[in-house]
């Protein structure tokens, strides 16, 4: 159902919810790439543990590549309910489905519709990751869903919402010149406004070191309820993190939401440098909530701890789980990076 509107999603009724609302389903794909991930079978045994952590309590829509990698994929994830799994067969490119996937919105009315961005590969680093822009596409074929076209490029994981009117961003993603270089920075706050039915836009810097995203907020700063937010905050002042995200969090303690309240920050660790010959994007605030289970990527060091447990601090009716992504942040994300969640229109 892919519609010419003459009314943009916010006059139609249309928001984002936010991620703690209740799920429908999870969306994900089958990792394949061993030039992004040199490991493959620890980051498909990160899959498996993510998949079966998630599908007791919301469906798991899975793309997988072919009919064969379908067959390998049932194969793992023995022991797993797999009339709670939906594949999608297609050819796409890589994982990062926050990226390249649709955002999903409800009305009042409990209504579903969602938004096809443009994916360039984050400002066209990776021309051959290009061609997944056509995800949407492939799930409009199969889902009767209605869809709006903004025409700008924009990732999933360059925003995040408290579900009541505010978003999140960072000002190196969203007004790079690789992104939307014919847009001001008040047209971008339109589209967000009338896409994504948000009333009020809060601004952070730049994103992390490691991060090929330009600055991707889902690394960096995440709201937990609708007036908190947990902030990536580096302790060693002599890590390259340190004064990028100090910045950042002293920000966010001046900011306020949509009703001028003045926003709740809690100071989330970082697991210090991860990778070896160059850094990767590792940050515990990548994780992503699910109906029953908060799910958190780890990275065998000190702070794995002390995170998972303020993240549990948050959501005390959820279980929070460890997911070790060592392997998988080599692709340069982790657990929010790869999945998107539909909200529930039940």
């Amino acid at each position: 159902m892919n519609e010419v509107y003459t009314k943009t999603p916010a006059e139609l009724g249309y928001y984002m919810p936010a991620e703690w609302e209740k799920h429908d389903a999870i969306w994900l794909s089958w990792p394949h790439d061993e030039e992004s991930f040199p490991k493959l079978e620890k980051v498909e045994e990160a899959y498996v543990k993510i998949i079966k952590e998630i599908h007791s309590s919301e469906k798991v829509n899975l793309f997988v590549k072919d009919e064969l990698m379908k067959e390998k994929v049932i194969n793992l994830l023995k022991n797993i309910d797999l009339s709670k799994i939906e594949f999608f067969v297609y050819d796409y490119a890589d994982v990062w489905f926050r990226d390249y996937g649709p955002i999903f919105l409800l009305n009042k009315n409990k209504k579903i519709a969602m938004v096809h961005w443009i994916f360039n590969a984050w400002g066209g680093k990776y021309r051959e990751l290009m061609g997944d822009t056509e995800i949407p596409n492939i799930i409009l074929k199969k889902k009767n869903i209605e869809c709006f076209n903004p025409g700008i490029i924009l990732e999933g994981g360059s925003i995040d919402v408290n579900g009541r009117g505010t978003l999140l961003t960072t000002e190196q993603c969203l007004l790079n010149k690789n992104r939307n270089p014919q847009l001001k920075k008040e047209d971008i706050e339109k589209y967000l406004k009338d896409y994504l039915g948000v009333s009020h836009i809060i601004w952070l810097r730049e994103g992390i070191a490691g991060d090929d995203t330009d600055g991707h907020v889902d690394d960096i700063a995440r709201f937990v309820n609708p007036t908190t937010v947990l902030c990536a905050y580096e302790e060693d002042e002599n890590d390259e993190n340190y004064h990028i995200l100090k910045e950042n969090c002293d920000g966010l303690v001046k900011s306020k939401d949509q009703d001028g309240t003045p926003l709740k920050i809690i100071k989330l660790p970082m697991p210090g440098r991860v990778g070896e010959n160059k850094r990767l994007p590792a940050s515990y605030a990548n994780f992503y909530i699910g109906n029953k289970v908060v799910l958190v990527p780890v990275f065998g060091h000190k702070n794995d701890k002390k995170a998972l447990e303020i993240i549990q601090k948050q959501f005390p009716e959820r279980n929070v789980v460890g997911i070790n992504c060592i392997d998988l942040v080599y692709g340069l994300g982790t657990i929010h990076c790869i999945s998107q969640q539909q909200p529930s229109v039940g």
